[in-house]
């Protein structure tokens, strides 16, 4: 019922859980008085949140620093400040392992300066000065109010820019600024303070906030002509990433000898490749090589360049544009997939020689790129086929199968492996660099005295999920087991989801990791079998793998039943709410509505016949029906008509969305994946498939039926 009512926070939920709170006593009923106050919270509700959270006070339990603080931060956004300060006076002292003990000073600060009290503000901030308090944007806001409170003027607007132009992107930044403004000093902000400000909101992506700023600075009346141009020329860039630039607009900004000169080049250059004008993107990059041949925007160019004609399937202008790149601006940012890429259409246009030199390059001068695993294998590819030496083409093979385990191209490389037989491989000293990512220390148990981990299981009871990860980091041994600890927790109420994302993050190198060297614990997690006897029964139905309709689930969803993208695919498979209504059609289900797609076993059942028919549609090719399923049919079959291709692996690479090529491969690696690890746990004497081998018994059975999700309360 708490996690519910975390997520959802209808009145239904709230209803639930107080009459859950109502009829119990002790922790259970501190545990649902604290979810009520928390979801009040959330909503705004101040004077609800503190009924609940003072119930919740009444117990002085394991969360009783969370019932406080929470209670303070309502009573002070309902104005009822002496009931905060009450609460937060000497909470360190009571609380000295607490979470909140960075945040309380702050909150204290703010408290004090609402009772006028502004000398205790500076006290309780003064407290805090040695501790890590001080590097939060909230401790530096409240720093600068109470100064500013004080008459510290000076002192005040110097800590607001201080908090503004290091936490740009923060809440606070964006109250400090406004007090800035306030007190008539935001024009003392220098220039080149300004342009970071715009810079850090175009980096974040925030282009609306930074076009703003951009044409702002460059209406400062005292400029250089070329500074201002560069305001001019940023501006220009914001509204090409809000798709409201025009050609007009950039010919109208100064035509100049300098990198605001490039940039204007570079963005008449997209315009150009957005209405698919090749004679004048030609032409411009043409200009900006001869004008600007070492301009980094030149760099930019090119490689947008070279993804115009990748697209266009114009291979040899492509290689043309790329292999510029990669030669001219061998460090940019760009330079080692520019590079790779010339070599793949080098070797897709049949110019071999050109490929192998490429390959070899990419091998020796990019080793940690993300596509030096290709070129070792396409360079082995070429070793078999050209160069007539399958020893040292089954050295780059077991290269790759050694670093990239479960790598699609370690799959291909054990198949050509397979094929070359009891050829050994050569002696290869420039592969013993290559070298699998590090595994950190991980264990399977837990410590019985940690109240870290004991406190995150009960914030999951109460639906205080946002504290669960931060609780558990806060017991300081806790490296080697805090991933899977967050991991079970979310499993324990039905988020797999949120479980395989702690673990993703704190895994990133299991792609290339021995089953053997992470504790199965960790992979059941990663690689779910949520509703697997669901997924079973329907891929039994379609003639499907059920560990291929697994790996497809955890790409599309990682196992969220109520996902929802931004292109409207609902649940676990993704699914179109046109195609749900097709597809249910020919089920025979009457009354079919689109929410039904949220219905986890309704999504699987749709799910697997679609998929079925997606490979019946490209004769049973799993890599073909996986890019369809992604990008289209029509895409795919365009595709396919580019070809021809001497394997899948060949059509495998060629595909030209970056995100379709690695969504492939990435379920074809899941599906290795999930066979591995269930062939490493029969080999150990497990033989049940439950969620509770991840150790997790409250997940034993889950899944079939949105109704069997377990709650908590």
């Amino acid at each position: 019922m708490a996690q519910q009512l975390a997520t959802m926070r209808t009145p239904e939920g709230y209803a639930a859980v107080t009459a859950y709170a109502r009829s119990h006593t002790g922790d259970a009923a501190a545990a649902a008085y604290l979810a009520l106050g928390h979801a009040y919270l959330l909503d705004k509700r101040y004077v609800e949140a503190e009924s609940g959270l003072s119930q919740a006070r009444r117990d002085d339990g394991e969360l009783g620093d969370y019932a406080d603080f929470l209670a303070a931060e309502a009573y002070h956004e309902a104005g009822t400040d002496p009931a905060a300060e009450a609460i937060l006076r000497g909470f360190t002292d009571r609380y000295p392992e607490s979470i909140f003990d960075d945040e309380a000073p702050e909150l204290e600060a703010n408290v004090l300066l609402a009772m006028n009290n502004t000398e205790g503000a500076r006290k309780v901030l003064a407290a805090a000065e040695e501790t890590d308090a001080v590097s939060r944007p909230g401790y530096q806001l409240a720093e600068g109010q109470v100064e500013f409170a004080l008459g510290q003027q000076q002192t005040a607007e110097s800590t607001f820019k201080r908090l503004l132009l290091a936490h740009p992107l923060s809440q606070e930044a964006q109250t400090a600024r406004a007090r800035l403004t306030q007190m008539g000093v935001e024009s003392t902000l220098t220039i080149t303070e300004l342009r970071s400000l715009g810079d850090a909101y175009y980096n974040a992506g925030r282009y609306a906030e930074a076009a703003d700023q951009f044409r702002a600075l460059a209406q400062e009346p005292v400029l250089d002509n070329q500074t201002r141009e560069s305001f001019q020329v940023s501006e220009a860039a914001c509204q090409l990433k809000l798709k409201r630039l025009t050609p007009a607009q950039v010919q109208g900004l100064p035509d100049t000898n300098d990198e605001n000169g490039a940039r204007r080049l570079d963005l008449l250059m997209e315009l150009a490749r957005d209405r698919n004008d090749s004679a004048d993107q030609q032409r411009i990059v043409s200009e900006m090589e001869t004008r600007f041949p070492h301009s980094l925007w030149l760099a930019d160019a090119l490689f947008s360049s070279g993804n115009m004609y990748l697209l266009q399937h114009d291979y040899a202008k492509a290689i043309q544009y790329y292999g510029e790149l990669a030669t001219r601006f061998p460090e940019d940012k760009n330079a080692a997939a520019s590079h790779w890429r010339s070599g793949w259409l080098s070797y897709r246009l049949g110019q071999y020689s050109d490929a192998a030199r490429i390959f070899d390059e990419q091998i020796r001068l990019y080793p940690t790129a993300a596509e030096t695993v290709s070129a070792l294998y396409w360079r082995g590819r070429l070793y078999e086929t050209q160069d007539r030496d399958p020893a040292r083409a089954a050295a780059n093979y077991r290269t790759i199968v050694r670093v990239y385990q479960h790598f699609f191209y370690a799959q291909m490389s054990r198949a050509r492996l397979s094929e070359l037989g009891a050829t050994q491989p050569a002696s290869a000293a420039d592969l013993d660099r290559f070298q699998p990512l590090a595994i950190p220390h991980l264990v399977d148990t837990f410590p019985e005295d940690s109240p870290h981990l004991a406190k995150a299981r009960l914030l999951a009871n109460a639906g205080l999920n946002e504290y669960i990860a931060r609780e558990i980091k806060a017991d300081p041994d806790s490296s080697s087991w805090s991933a899977l600890a967050e991991a079970q927790i979310y499993s324990s109420y039905g988020e797999t989801f949120r479980a395989v994302r702690a673990l993703k993050r704190a895994l990133p190198s299991a792609a290339s990791a021995p089953i053997a060297s992470i504790p199965l614990a960790y992979w059941r997690i990663l690689f779910p079998e949520e509703w697997w006897t669901t997924i079973q029964a329907e891929s039994v139905k379609n003639n499907l793998d059920p560990y291929l309709v697994a790996s497809l689930i955890r790409q599309e969803s990682e196992f969220n039943p109520s996902a929802i993208s931004n292109k409207d695919a609902f649940g676990l498979m993704q699914l179109l709410p046109s195609v749900g209504r097709r597809l249910a059609r020919e089920e025979g289900i009457e009354h079919f509505q689109t929410f039904q797609l949220l219905d986890p076993v309704m999504n699987i059942r749709l799910g697997t016949r679609y998929l079925r028919q997606t490979l019946d549609k490209f004769g049973g090719v799993q890599e073909y029906a996986l890019a369809a399923y992604d990008a289209g049919d029509n895409r795919v079959t365009d595709w396919q008509a580019a070809g021809p291709y001497s394997g899948i692996d060949e059509f495998v690479e060629s595909i030209p969305f970056t995100e379709t090529r690695e969504y492939v491969e990435a379920i074809l690696r899941n599906e290795e994946t999930y066979k591995a690890i269930d062939n490493f746990a029969r080999l150990h004497g497990e033989v049940e498939k439950t969620a509770s081998k991840s150790g997790n018994p409250a997940l034993a059975g889950q899944g079939e039926s949105p109704s069997s999700t377990p709650s908590h309360d």
